[in-house]
């Protein structure tokens, strides 16, 4: 039980993560508020569902309510609240905003906080068609007028940065970063590494999540006669066009397609690659980079938002500029090639890692939230 006083919080989220889509922002959803859930705060979660799924649930202590699909949870949302929620006492709603905005604070009375891991600006007409882009653009540029005053929380710097230059006074955004669980995410106990140099992507396979510069590294090294091979773990509505790239491009037989990976395979794809690759221009925070770090796994990924936070450059890994695939594959190359770099590298990761943990998280949003109720109770 937590020393501070019981919250009824709702936490409004696209996604839960038993959802097939289920990302980074829901492990983050699932970690930080089922840890509240564990201190006795009562967590109620709106989310949207899935062809099959159960319409109600209880993840990690917390009340999943669904309704709605991917592409309608927007509309479906408030109408579920009204008529299924709208009478219980929430202390405050928390809008995960890591797609487009809900709009909550016109839909509930509790007082209202931004949660946000990052928005799509352009990125989105890299992933999906024009009218669903061009939608999803449009739907962002609200956000700095919805929630100018609202209390909100940035998972990093970047996103904090991003959110003021949209409008929003930044000296009012707290940053809470994400955690990790060490306990789990440690190095081989026996340091064991593929036979052969590894390169891996973890993630969802979604368009923008720009994969493919990865294959055409691998294509430039295996000219350059590097022998490498990249595991691909995780699912996605982009595998069939990277499967066909890979052909294209001659590389088939250097990558290897894990599909959907559970836990234990995926923790050992962290501990047994020789590099982790997140190549995005956009993230939020670099989930992968530190789970492959608390693993001892160092990692090359875009100068980017939010992964330039993840990555201590020259230290944990490299930070490549964004598209230039020969300096990607030269880097790549440069610490395939260097072991006792890439090791000594592992081993700054892992401490780098170390700094982070999911019951921080907690700690700080739970502070965060009870600040808001005191003021919203003494308002």
């Amino acid at each position: 039980m937590s020393d501070v006083a019981p919250m009824r919080v709702l936490v409004v989220n696209w996604l839960d993560r038993e959802n097939p889509q289920a990302g980074g922002a829901e492990a983050h959803l699932h970690e930080t508020f089922g840890r509240l859930a564990e201190r006795g705060h009562e967590i109620t979660l709106l989310a949207s569902g899935w062809r099959g799924c159960d319409p109600r649930a209880e993840l990690d202590g917390i009340d999943v309510h669904r309704t709605g699909a991917r592409y309608t949870f927007s509309l479906a949302a408030p109408r579920y609240f009204g008529r299924r929620l709208r009478d219980r006492p929430f202390d405050v709603v928390v809008e995960d905003l890591n797609k487009v905005p809900l709009f909550t604070r016109y839909w509930t009375h509790a007082p209202v906080v931004a949660l946000v891991h990052h928005l799509f600006g352009a990125t989105a007409f890299q992933e999906a068609s024009f009218p669903l882009a061009a939608a999803t653009w449009l739907l962002e540029r609200p956000i700095p007028f919805v929630f100018r005053s609202a209390p909100t929380i940035a998972v990093s710097a970047s996103t904090r940065e991003d959110l003021g230059r949209r409008g929003l006074d930044a000296s009012r955004i707290e940053v809470i970063p994400n955690g990790i669980d060490l306990e789990r995410y440690t190095p081989h106990p026996e340091g064991l590494r593929t036979p052969e140099p590894s390169l891996l992507f973890l993630g969802r396979l979604k368009k923008y999540k720009r994969v493919d510069l990865l294959l055409r590294a691998v294509a430039l090294l295996a000219s350059d006669g590097s022998d490498v091979t990249l595991r691909i773990g995780g699912s996605g509505d982009d595998r069939a066009r990277l499967e066909k790239v890979a052909h294209e491009l001659g590389v088939a037989d250097r990558v290897s397609f894990h599909g959907f990976v559970k836990e234990e395979e995926k923790l050992d794809l962290f501990r047994t690659s020789w590099l982790h690759a997140l190549t995005s221009p956009n993230e939020g925070w670099g989930i992968s980079i530190m789970e492959a770090s608390a693993c001892g796994t160092p990692s090359i990924a875009s100068d980017a938002p939010g992964l330039r936070e993840s990555v201590v450059d020259g230290e944990t890994g490299l930070l490549v500029p964004h598209g230039d695939v020969r300096t990607l594959a030269n880097s790549i190359a440069s610490l395939l090639e260097d072991d006792e770099r890439r090791q000594a590298m592992g081993r700054m990761a892992r401490s780098f890692a170390e700094q982070y943990s999911w019951d921080a998280s907690a700690d700080q949003m739970e502070a965060f939230l009870s600040r808001v109720v005191a003021g919203s109770a003494l308002g």
